[in-house]
């Protein structure tokens, strides 16, 4: 498979799925839609939507490959443990911030070989920004109406003053905070969805210490551009990075760096 030649197809898929997004954001009756799974987790018209514009381009694309994604089915793992490649995504990462309206939302799609992910895009539909990455390939960023631009991690020791320490908009917890207590005099960037982890590929954050629950589909396709930044996304107890694919979607505690010292 050629990652390379592929990549355009990808993005212009997340951004398809935005566009989407934004349909339904920008449009009052529709945004007010709203259902609720049987974990009480929200569930808007717009994940539907973008659920079913990312399933048909890459049923069309790559017929052969599987597609698990947090709005379809084949979460069983009887029926996808023999999965060598596969799709995953999160068609509206960040419902939460949907709903608030912040714009702190992203889509997410990335293709995972073997456990491992190889390629990714996380699309942000309010900013118009769309990040990715192809393994071996480096990250890059791409504003609306521009050229992409390469990106790396930010450079830092554990003992600096000021670390850029990224928590979630929506999920902060003692465990977190407990963390962040460590540093010298650090500076806390409250943020959602997967933007907390494309952050630290941009160099824009140090560290994301994420000390509480997540899904494979959150944090896939975010991995590959960090780690093709130079950075590591890694579990909290081990340090070994996340693997997909697992009986349990469920992710471990994990923490995302730049380079450190």
């Amino acid at each position: 498979m050629d990652l390379s030649k592929l990549t355009a197809d990808l993005n212009q898929t997340a951004i398809e799925a935005g566009r989407k997004i934004l349909e339904i954001y920008n449009d009052e009756s529709l945004f007010q839609q709203v259902d609720h799974k049987a974990d009480d987790s929200p569930l808007t018209l717009a994940d539907k939507a973008a659920h079913d514009v990312i399933m048909e381009q890459l049923t069309r694309l790559t017929p052969d490959i599987p597609v698990l994604s947090e709005e379809g089915g084949n979460h069983d793992y009887e029926s996808r443990r023999d999965w060598k490649k596969f799709w995953l995504v999160d068609p509206l990462d960040g419902t939460k911030e949907f709903i608030k309206r912040n714009g702190e939302f992203t889509v997410n799609i990335a293709l995972v070989e073997d456990g491992k992910v190889i390629m990714g895009v996380v699309h942000v539909p309010v900013q118009g920004i769309t990040y990715y990455a192809a393994k071996g390939q480096g990250a890059f960023v791409q504003y609306s109406g521009e050229e992409p631009n390469s990106i790396s991690v930010s450079k830092f020791s554990m003992k600096d003053k000021g670390l850029r320490v990224v928590c979630s908009r929506s999920h902060m917890s003692d465990s977190v905070k407990k963390y962040i207590e460590q540093f010298d005099s650090p500076e806390t960037v409250a943020m959602g969805s997967s933007l907390k982890i494309v952050l630290i590929a941009e160099g824009k954050a140090d560290i994301y210490p994420r000390l509480g629950p997540t899904m494979e589909w959150d944090t896939a396709a975010a991995q590959i551009v960090v780690e093709e930044a130079g950075g590591v996304l890694v579990k909290h107890e081990s340090g070994e990075a996340l693997s997909y694919n697992k009986a349990d979607l469920l992710n471990p505690h994990f923490l995302v760096f730049g380079k450190f010292e």
